[in-house]
């Protein structure tokens, strides 16, 4: 007997061992490490869903919507998880007790509120795909809804529908997203950050069989919606001078054109137009060339809008005054360099006035080369000529304006009356807003303001103003703009009722090839009025126009865009008698 008992005691201690093994476990599972094992199971438990941001609004001065955002949602299915579960559970509608759903009845139930047939929901959720699309850009309340019927497998997604209530006006200012949602033009590329905000999430518990435990977690972190972005455009005047633009431009068949209107007091862009312009719903509809804003990306040879420049420094440097007379030849010949003017002439005797009034290339050039190349240099810089306006736009260009000490031989004549310099529509309007403002240059705005959720409004950082000339240098300087509309050669300009002051610009344009060959003209005008207190700037640009360009004039669009602008802001009219500097010299 001793055998069998030796091996049944061998055979109880082999039992209490491993009764001791696995006790021991237990103890340090359930003893020693119940968080963390609870901890790892929740995990595995929690689902996250994305609660998308929406992004800011882009509006006018007056609040008009020119680019908003929709929260919609899409609904997608695992199908095997929804195919496989024939019932399931989920609160009743008052919240109170658990309640038992038939996967037929949540069909039912989802199709009403996607306004689906039960049959096209039970074809949409029954298969083998793990994902499949079952509705789009459905609205917020229908989703809350769906989201609360609990239904195996069905989950929605947020993506945010950007929308432009006014199409292409001021399009290529707005600017356009990409298919993922970011900004890739215009406004809505640089202020992407600001519009953007932070997306907010939902954490919720599912259990083994994949369905959302109603019991379970269920944490909510809202969203922060991004800011909107007040502009100063007056998207009325904007569509305006829109249409005025492209009119001019499919009447001379120009390849492009522009206009920028400008506060004077206050430097704010209210409008600013291109032709062509780009519906941001669709931009693809337009070429790439055509999706920006010319007015500041592209630089051209400004032409004799300049010569309003070089009288400025002459005047204020004490070189020149605008009854000062200058016996003029038919040309003028200094340093070995010819010059004349766009219309014979015999040696008549001019005052600077007239100069500016006929827009005369001699005389600029006879009255400028009284300021050395570095002052002309200098007074171009002080004007903003070779520094780009920051107003938020993408690919704002700098223009050209090259150092004194490289220009050669007729360089430093041209820059007198805008050759041989390059500069923006937008740097025109700048350097004339000064003159408009008694010398007080206000740089560009177009962000007005940033707005948040709560409706708190937070000005654009001010922009730091400079005195370019003196008071009476500038009202010496609009009185012979005003001249130029009364005595000279833009009596085109002219408004009824208000007092305007103006100068036209023709320069050569060379070829988009690169070469220095010719390939047409850029035509300009630019003035202010009313000229008893210039309230705004407007500059017309056409480039390329085809027909005579000396019979080609830019006036009319000028006075339509200008008179418009001053109706809009209600301005008063002239009471003031207009300047009438005698263009010849006795």
């Amino acid at each position: 007997m001793a055998g069998p008992t030796k091996r049944l005691r061998l055979g109880l201690g082999i039992m209490l061992a491993l009764l001791l093994v696995v006790g021991g476990k237990l103890v340090l599972v359930q003893g020693l490490n119940v968080g963390g094992m609870a901890q790892a199971a929740l995990d595995k438990r929690m689902r996250e869903s994305v609660l998308p941001a929406e992004r800011g609004s882009i509006v006018d001065s007056q609040g008009t919507a020119m680019a908003n955002s929709v929260i919609r949602y899409n609904i997608a299915v695992d199908q095997v998880l929804n195919t496989n579960t024939e019932e399931f559970y989920r609160f009743n509608a008052s919240g109170g007790a658990v309640e038992t759903i038939s996967r037929d009845q949540g069909i039912s139930e989802l199709a009403a509120l996607l306004g689906m047939k039960d049959a096209e929901v039970r074809a949409a959720v029954t298969g083998e795909q793990k994902y499949f699309l079952v509705a789009k850009d459905v609205k917020p309340d229908i989703e809350d809804q769906i989201s609360k019927l609990g239904i195996p497998g069905v989950v929605s997604e947020g993506v945010s529908k950007r929308v432009y209530p006014n199409g292409s006006i001021a399009g290529g200012i707005i600017g356009f997203l990409e298919e993922g949602g970011s900004g890739i033009a215009g406004l809505e590329q640089t202020q992407n950050d600001v519009l953007s905000g932070t997306d907010g999430k939902r954490l919720f518990e599912i259990g083994a069989d994949g369905l959302r435990i109603p019991v379970g977690i269920d944490e909510l972190t809202p969203a922060q919606d991004g800011k909107d972005v007040k502009l100063t455009l007056n998207s009325d005047l904007q569509y305006f001078a829109q249409q005025a633009i492209q009119d001019q431009a499919d009447k001379l068949s120009a390849e492009w054109g522009s206009i920028v209107v400008e506060d004077v007091k206050t430097g704010n862009i209210v409008a600013m137009a291109d032709t062509k312009a780009p519906d941001p719903n669709d931009p693809g509809k337009v070429a790439a060339e055509d999706r920006g804003v010319r007015s500041v990306t592209a630089a051209y040879e400004p032409g004799s809008v300049q010569k309003t420049l070089t009288m400025a420094a002459l005047i204020q440097e004490g070189k020149a005054s605008p009854l000062e007379k200058f016996v003029i030849p038919p040309s003028y010949t200094v340093n070995g360099q010819t010059f004349t003017d766009s219309f014979t002439h015999g040696t008549e005797d001019r005052t600077l006035a007239g100069i500016l009034g006929w827009s005369m290339n001699t005389g600029t050039v006879m009255a400028g080369q009284r300021l050395s190349k570095e002052q002309r240099y200098d007074w171009l810089r002080k004007f903003g000529i070779g520094e780009a306006p920051e107003i938020g736009l993408p690919s704002q260009a700098n223009g050209i304006l090259a150092p004194a000490d490289q220009w050669d031989g007729r360089q430093e004549f041209t820059v007198l009356f805008g050759q041989g310099v390059s500069q923006s529509t937008l740097q025109t309007v700048r350097a004339y807003q000064a003159i408009a403002n008694d010398g007080l240059m206000q740089q560009p705005r177009l962000i007005d303001s940033y707005i948040s959720p709560d409706g708190t409004e937070e000005k654009a950082p001010a922009k730091e103003s400079s005195q370019v000339i003196s008071p009476d240098s500038a009202q010496q300087v609009r009185d012979m703009l005003e001249s130029a509309v009364t005595q000279g050669e833009v009596k085109d300009a002219a408004i009824d009722g208000y007092r305007v002051g103006a100068k036209t610009g023709t320069s050569e344009s060379p070829c988009d090839d690169g070469t220095s060959g010719f390939c047409g003209y850029t035509a300009s005008i630019v003035g202010m009025a009313p000229m008893d207190d210039p309230r705004f700037i407007v500059e017309v640009v056409l480039q390329r126009p085809k027909g005579d360009i000396y019979g080609i004039t830019q006036g009319p669009v000028f006075r339509s865009v200008m008179a418009q602008a001053l109706r809009s802001y209600n301005v008063q009219p002239s009471t003031g008698k207009p300047a009438q500097l005698p263009q010849y010299a006795k």
